[in-house]
């Protein structure tokens, strides 16, 4: 059997591309990877996705997703896919257990956020530790919050959170950061930001929610607790395309290069979602793709079967 289409991964960006192809009667497949749903099922309340005024948690908004798009018709399998074939039509779609065909693909397997890799972290998710500022600072507002890391995405976060926040304390493990100068010039310039350098997060405080972090001074070695209500860590994020190298064009960091926003360099194969957003990563903006990636392949598909009947 030949799919129409299969999505590969799931999250707002692969469950929106469902949606409107499954409406089409494209009768999609989805793989949607072991764990379904994306970053927002690592997110608590979600304040900023149109149509829910008083918010929604993560995980139930990617629910409802998913709900949306089986009511169409779309089917699920879950599991990962470790390998493609794209050189020969239709393409080939493999997991560990199974092998698929299909006309046209659409990748949304996003971009996972680099963490400290503390087990304290973990715990504490979504109870005050963060990786999207542009997300949760509205609920730290008056609030005292560290941020980790050197790169712009460090400075970007940190002068975003100091429009809610009492004050931001900005930690990065070497001496200097590796972010443009002009985003430094804006953050050492901000009074509401604090700087210090050379210094690592030992451990995430707190039962229930964040009440401080542990530092470590890594030139002296000395360590000491601070008190704060929030940790953003700001190191980075790693789109999920290992599976792809070689089979599509990838960045310097490891994102899917586009042309013209969703479509790739082979007829047929299309991108949704962060694992092509190198800026905004929002919820909102990986539906929006997801949309037009959906309606290239609707394009895509109406011209295969004009073109057979021809």
């Amino acid at each position: 059997m030949v799919e129409n289409l299969i999505i590969i991964g799931s999250g707002p960006a692969g469950y929106t591309a469902a949606l409107y192809t499954a409406r089409e009667d494209f009768k999609p497949l989805m793989i949607s990877g072991t764990t379904s749903g994306g970053q927002l099922m690592l997110t608590s309340m979600v304040d900023n996705y149109p149509g829910f005024p008083d918010g929604i948690m993560g995980p139930e908004l990617m629910v409802l997703f998913k709900k949306q798009a089986e009511r169409f018709g779309t089917r699920f399998v879950e599991d990962e896919v470790i390998d493609v074939d794209f050189t020969n039509r239709p393409f080939t779609v493999r997991t560990s257990s199974t092998e698929y065909k299909a006309h046209t693909v659409i990748i949304s397997t996003g971009a996972s956020a680099k963490w400290l890799g503390l087990e304290s972290e973990q715990r504490l998710m979504g109870k005050g530790v963060s990786s999207c500022a542009t997300c949760d600072a509205p609920f730290f507002r008056n609030k005292d919050v560290v941020v980790v890391g050197g790169g712009d995405t460090a400075m970007e976060d940190s002068l975003f959170l100091t429009k809610f926040v009492k004050s931001v304390t900005l930690i990065h493990r070497r001496e200097s950061f590796r972010a443009s100068k002009i985003m430094q010039e804006k953050v050492l310039s901000n009074s509401k930001i604090k700087v210090m350098y050379e210094t690592g997060i030992e451990e995430v405080l707190g039962e229930q929610k964040v009440s401080g972090v542990k530092i470590k001074n890594l030139k002296s070695g000395d360590t000491s607790t601070i008190s704060t209500d929030g940790l953003f860590v700001a190191i980075g994020h790693t789109p999920n395309t290992g599976f792809l190298k070689g089979k599509l064009e990838i960045d310097e960091h490891g994102y899917l290069v586009t042309k013209g926003e969703v479509k790739t360099d082979i007829d047929g194969v299309f991108v949704a979602g962060d694992v092509a957003d190198r800026l905004y990563k929002q919820a909102v903006t990986a539906a929006g793709s997801g949309t037009k990636a959906a309606l290239e392949v609707r394009a895509y598909l109406q011209k295969m079967n004009l073109d057979t009947l021809q």
